[in-house]
């Protein structure tokens, strides 16, 4: 595979990684579970963690 396909493919993963921490942090701030919101406040920062590297070393459009 080129590398912006498989740049792709790790991102993407990262970013519905993301929205499940949201989705998890919606729903224990909801729920009133103090002990979820810490844990799902934790995925959602590590998820941004990781993104932020992906982003940064992401390949050029041109690079097969």
């Amino acid at each position: 595979m080129a590398p912006r396909t498989v740049w792709t493919f790790n991102f993407t993963g990262w970013i519905l990684f993301t929205v499940s921490a949201i989705a998890f942090t919606w729903t224990t701030w909801t729920a009133g579970d103090t002990v979820g919101l810490i844990a799902s406040l934790a995925f959602l920062i590590a998820c941004i963690c990781f993104i932020v590297p992906v982003w940064i070393h992401r390949p050029s459009k041109t690079e097969d």
